[in-house]
């Protein structure tokens, strides 16, 4: 992983979008989508994409439910 963040720092990533404006949070998550995309993992970046649509949408739960599938799928990454 030469460029690439770590796991853990995308699960850090992940975990500091509790608090925050919404621009701030979306911005954290597309982090997340392009560091995906770095690292090959194409499928988990389209759900990082929906995460953020979901946000800007106000679809909580579907934000909520995108965040958490990530911050499991990641955490297998190690």
């Amino acid at each position: 992983m030469s460029d690439a963040p770590s796991v853990d720092v995308l699960l850090a990533t992940l975990n500091a979008t509790d608090v925050g404006s919404l621009d701030a949070i979306a911005e954290k998550v597309e982090q997340v989508r392009r560091a995906l995309e770095s690292l090959g993992k194409a499928e988990l970046a389209e759900v990082a994409a929906g995460a953020v649509s979901a946000l800007r949408r106000g679809d909580v739960t579907e934000w909520k439910r995108a965040r958490a599938f990530l911050q499991s799928k990641i955490g297998h990454l190690r």
